[in-house]
């Protein structure tokens, strides 16, 4: 459990960690992010004598095809939240996440066929009233939160349909967009508009610190995923959004007037919803693998 709360908690203060790259833009801290994490991961990878496992989903095309999916999905979403943490946009990126589950059981109904529980659409429903909520409080969609929900929301998906370690995955991930990384930096370098390289050895240092910011919470999660039941999994994973909102409020100062606040009291009612049928399905699941009790017990 503890290697989870890593994870959730490392990707919960993200926000205050991006800021720190400036005057770097989105664009740049996401090709270095790219590029660094591919270095880290193969050092990683030979450390593990990994190798063998890369090259079995590089000879698999339909794994390679999804990955390469993922890839660009992570890509955008990266983008989006960095682009939301540096302008401003903390509070509205953690609503993305708290409502990252509901997307996720919406796109396993329209990919996968799965039926939902009474409850499950009632969460969904609630969901659905909360944004329209938040679009009247906003003045528009909140479309980074919608952005960053359904670009992580495909991502799992296409996870989801291949199944490899978290290393080699995101070896393979990241190598598929490292040249149009490579791209982007030239490009920013060759006019000049680099922060990597003028704006000082510490502003470097925290750009290359980018691949241990991606990789670390990331191995952190795959390790609580093998070994933590999967609803404590989906509890933990709204420590992040908790953190984000905040971040969001108490340090950035963002604003929550009573519109937007109902809109999030909305969505946790939902997410509140979703918890206790996740929870008790999870029970049922277990009484039923247990079994009957034995006579006399």
């Amino acid at each position: 459990m503890g290697a989870g709360l890593g994870a959730y908690v490392l990707w919960g203060v993200f926000p205050l960690y991006f800021p720190l790259l400036e005057p770097a833009g989105g664009l740049e801290i996401v090709a270095h992010r790219v590029a660094w994490s591919l270095l880290f991961i193969a050092l990683l990878l030979t450390v593990r004598r990994g190798w063998a496992q890369v090259r079995a989903i590089v000879a698999d095309r339909r794994a390679l095809l999804v990955l390469a999916a993922a890839a660009g999905l992570i890509a955008i979403n990266w983008l989006v939240y960095v682009y939301a943490v540096n302008s401003g946009h903390v509070v509205e990126s953690s609503l993305g996440y708290f409502i990252n589950p509901l997307v996720s059981v919406v796109l396993g109904v329209a990919v996968f066929r799965e039926r939902l529980r009474r409850l499950q659409w009632t969460a969904v429903g609630i969901a659905v009233l909360a944004v329209v909520v938040l679009t009247v409080d906003y003045g528009r969609p909140p479309w980074i939160a919608l952005s960053l929900a359904t670009s992580f929301g495909l991502y799992g998906l296409m996870k989801k349909l291949v199944r490899v370690e978290a290393a080699p995955g995101l070896f393979v991930e990241t190598a598929v967009v490292f040249v149009p990384a490579l791209v982007v930096i030239g490009v920013l370098e060759a006019h000049g508009n680099a922060a990597f390289g003028s704006a000082g050895v510490g502003n470097a240092f925290l750009l290359v610190s980018t691949g241990l910011a991606t990789a670390v919470p990331l191995l952190l999660f795959a390790a609580a995923a093998n070994r933590v039941p999967l609803s404590t999994v989906g509890l933990l994973q709204y420590v992040t959004p908790l953190i984000q909102l905040s971040i969001g409020v108490f340090v950035y100062d963002e604003p929550m007037p009573p519109a937007r606040l109902a809109g999030f009291a909305i969505v946790w009612l939902a997410l509140a919803v979703f918890t206790v049928d996740t929870l008790r399905q999870a029970h049922s699941t277990r009484r039923a693998a247990a079994g009957p009790l034995p006579v006399g017990v």
